[in-house]
C-alpha cells in the first residue's frame, strides 16, 4: 500500500522534472537562435566597411526605427480598417488619408530648411523624432484603451511629422557616412533592406500582441519602447554626422529674381543647387506611388466587397499584402545588387514593367495576377526610390540637400494619396481598376521619356559645341587618357 500511494507522487515529480528539461532545452535553442542572428546580423550590417564609417550605425537606428512603425502601423490598421464595417471603413481611411498630407504641409516649408539650416545637431534632430514618437504612440495608446477617439488623430498627425522629419534626416546624412567601397545607390539599399527586415519582424509581433490582449494599446506601448531604443541608437552615431564639412554655399536669389517669383513659389520657393536630374527622376517616381497606393487601397477594399479567391476575406488581404511586402524586398534587393551609377535607364524600365504587368492583370483580373500586379508595382517603386535618393545625395548641394528630400517625400506621398483617393470613389471593379492604373503609369512613362529625350539632345549640343570651338590639336600632342 505504500508502495502504491507513492506511486503519483514519484509520477509527478518524474513529469515536472521533463517538463523542467524542455523549458530548458527551448530557452537554451532560443538562445543559440537569437544569438546566431544577432552574430550574422552584426557582420551584416558592418560588411564593406560600414562599420569603420559608421553605416552600422545608421542601419541599427533604421531597424528599430520599421520595427517599431510597423508595430504601429498594425495597431491603427487593427482601430481604422479591421474594426469596422468597409461603408465605415472607407470613411475612416479616407480620414486618414487627409491627414496623412497634413504633415506634408509641416515638413516640406518648416521641417526642411529647419534642418537644413542646423545640420551640426542631425544626431540630435534623429534621436527628438524618437522621443516625440513615443510619447505620442503613448497618447494613442491611452485614445484607444479609453476610447477616446479626439486625441487619437492629432496624436497620429504629430507621429507622421516625426516619421517624415525622421526620413528626411535620415537620408541626408548618408552621404557623410559613406564607405568608400559603397555606391550611393547600394547604401541606400542596404538601408531600406533592413528596415524592411525590421518591420517584417514588427507586424507579427504586434499583431501577435493585438491576438492575445484583446486590444492595440499594448502593442503601441511597447511601440513607445521601441522608439526609446531608437533614440538610444541615434546618439550612438558617429560624431562627424554633425560637422558639416567640405560644404559648398548656395547663391542667393537677387532682388529681381524675388520679385518675379509666382504666388506659389512664394509658398515653395525653387532650391538652388538640385540640378536638372533631380526633377525628373522625382516625376518618374510620383507615377509609380500614384500606381502603389491605387492597387494598394483598391485591392483591400475589393477583397473585403468581393473576395477574389476559394479563400477567406483575411487570407486573401494576407495574400495581398505578402506580395507588397515581397516586392518591396525584391525591389530593395535588386538596388542593393546592381551598381550602376546612372538611375535613369532603371527608372524608365520600371515605369514600363509596371504597365505592362497592370495591362496584363487587367485582361486577366483574379487573386493572382492582382498579386502579382502588386508585388511589381512595390518593386518598381523601391528601385525608382533608390535612384531618386541617390541623384539627390549625389547632385543636390548639402545646404539645401534636407530641403530636397522633404520636397521629394511631400510629392511622393501627395502621389500615393492621390492614388489612395482614386482607390475609394472607384467602382469594385478589378478590370476597370488595374486598366485606369496602367494608364496613369503609362502617361508618366511618356513624359519622363520625353523629358530624358530633351536632356540628352541638350547635352549632345552642348557636347558638339564645346568640341566645335575647341582648340586644334598640333600632330606633336598626344591624346589624353
Amino acid at each position: 500500500m505504500t508502495i502504491l500511494r507513492h506511486r503519483p507522487a514519484a509520477r509527478l515529480s518524474r513529469a515536472a522534472a521533463a517538463a523542467a528539461g524542455g523549458l530548458r532545452r527551448i530557452g537554451t535553442g532560443v538562445a543559440r537562435a537569437a544569438s546566431f542572428v544577432g552574430t550574422h546580423f552584426y557582420r551584416a550590417t558592418r560588411a564593406d566597411g560600414a562599420g569603420r564609417s559608421g553605416l552600422a550605425n545608421l542601419i541599427d537606428l533604421h531597424t528599430i526605427h520599421s520595427l517599431g512603425d510597423a508595430m504601429l502601423t498594425v495597431a491603427l490598421a487593427n482601430t481604422l480598417f479591421f474594426a469596422v464595417d468597409v461603408h465605415q471603413a472607407r470613411s475612416r481611411v479616407a480620414l486618414y488619408l487627409v491627414i496623412t498630407m497634413a504633415p506634408f504641409a509641416v515638413v516640406a516649408p518648416i521641417v526642411g530648411p529647419i534642418l537644413d539650416r542646423f545640420r551640426h545637431g542631425r544626431r540630435m534632430a534623429l534621436a527628438t523624432t524618437q522621443i516625440v514618437r513615443a510619447f505620442l504612440a503613448w497618447v494613442i495608446a491611452d485614445a484607444v484603451a479609453t476610447k477616446g477617439g479626439f486625441a487619437l488623430y492629432p496624436a497620429a498627425f504629430g507621429v507622421l511629422v516625426c516619421s517624415k522629419a525622421y526620413g528626411v534626416s535620415r537620408s541626408a546624412v548618408v552621404p557623410r557616412l559613406l564607405p568608400p567601397d559603397l555606391t550611393l545607390v547600394r547604401a541606400n539599399a542596404r538601408l531600406i533592406l533592413w528596415g524592411i527586415i525590421g518591420a517584417t519582424v514588427g507586424a507579427p509581433i504586434g499583431q501577435a500582441l493585438n491576438w492575445m490582449t484583446g486590444s492595440p494599446s499594448t502593442t503601441l506601448r511597447i511601440a513607445t519602447l521601441v522608439y526609446f531604443a531608437g533614440a538610444f541608437f541615434a546618439f550612438r552615431l558617429p560624431p562627424r554626422v554633425d560637422v558639416p564639412a567640405g560644404e559648398m554655399p548656395v547663391r542667393a536669389r537677387t532682388p529681381r529674381e524675388n520679385r518675379q517669383r509666382t504666388f506659389y513659389h512664394r509658398i515653395f520657393p525653387p532650391l538652388r543647387g538640385v540640378g536638372p536630374r533631380m526633377p525628373v527622376m522625382l516625376r518618374a517616381n510620383a507615377g509609380l506611388r500614384i500606381f502603389a497606393g491605387f492597387l494598394t487601397l483598391f485591392l483591400a477594399f475589393l477583397i473585403r466587397t468581393h473576395p477574389l479567391g476559394v479563400f477567406s476575406e483575411n487570407v486573401d488581404l494576407g495574400i495581398i499584402v505578402a506580395a507588397a511586402a515581397i516586392g518591396s524586398f525584391i525591389g530593395t534587393f535588386l538596388g542593393g545588387w546592381l551598381k550602376g551609377r546612372h538611375p535613369e535607364p532603371l527608372v524608365v524600365a520600371s515605369l514600363l514593367a509596371a504597365g505592362i504587368v497592370g495591362i496584363l492583370s487587367a485582361v486577366w483580373f483574379g487573386l493572382a495576377t492582382a498579386a502579382i500586379a502588386l508585388l511589381v508595382a512595390d518593386l518598381c517603386q523601391s528601385l525608382a526610390k533608390l535612384g531618386l535618393d541617390s541623384v539627390i545625395q549625389r547632385d543636390v548641394l548639402e545646404a539645401v540637400r534636407t530641403s530636397a528630400f522633404a520636397r521629394s517625400e511631400t510629392v511622393l506621398q501627395l502621389s500615393w494619396v492621390t492614388g489612395g483617393f482614386l482607390a475609394l470613389v472607384l467602382p469594385s471593379n478589378g478590370t476597370l481598376g488595374l486598366a485606369l492604373g496602367s494608364a496613369i503609369v503609362a502617361v508618366f512613362f511618356l513624359a519622363t521619356v520625353t523629358r530624358l529625350r530633351v536632356s540628352v539632345e541638350t547635352g549632345l549640343q552642348a557636347l558638339r559645341a564645346q568640341r566645335l570651338h575647341a582648340p586644334a590639336r598640333t600632330a606633336d600632342e598626344s591624346p589624353r587618357r
